[in-house]
């Protein structure tokens, strides 16, 4: 399978990706919300919408960041592995469900949204929410262009 479009290629698209590569920028170096969290929301996202290009960087990036290979490997399954802390496990059940608003009918359920918040400020919750509607974004561009994932070099992106 091979990439429908360069999406860096392309003037617009790529004036368009930096903007969402700034605004990812500004919840990593601006935010308290971890970086761990982040690249963990940010891989548990890309995993659920088939993105290989983002899974592919945000595990890479993880591991270059400290991220231990079990964790990274369980992202999938965190609901069933033990290395994961409740705030972790809160912004996981957040980003599946902001994910998947399709799927469940009502979107978020309430309960998801008070467990995050009983581990998360104000500030960290938005965050949170921006870091998971950018990172469906970037998804998005992947999956219908077909992004490829596998040659992706850690620092590369935001």
């Amino acid at each position: 399978m091979e990439a429908r479009l360069n999406l860096f290629g392309t003037p617009l698209v790529a004036k368009s990706l930096g903007h969402i590569a700034s605004a990812s920028q500004v919840i990593m170096t601006e935010s308290t919300l971890s970086a761990a969290t982040q690249e963990l929301v940010k891989l548990r996202a890309s995993q659920i919408n088939g993105c290989a290009y983002c899974t592919d960087m945000h595990t890479k990036d993880a591991a270059h960041a400290g991220e231990s290979a079990t964790r990274l490997n369980l992202v999938a399954v965190w609901r069933e592995a033990k290395v994961f802390t409740d705030a972790e496990r809160a912004a996981l059940e957040l980003t599946e469900q902001g994910s998947r608003i399709a799927d469940t009918g009502g979107g978020v359920t309430d309960e998801a949204w008070a467990n995050a918040a009983k581990h998360y400020d104000e500030e960290q919750l938005g965050a949170l929410v921006s870091t998971i509607a950018l990172i469906n974004a970037a998804n998005r561009l992947g999956v219908i262009t077909r992004q490829q994932g596998g040659d992706y070099r850690p620092g590369r992106s935001a």
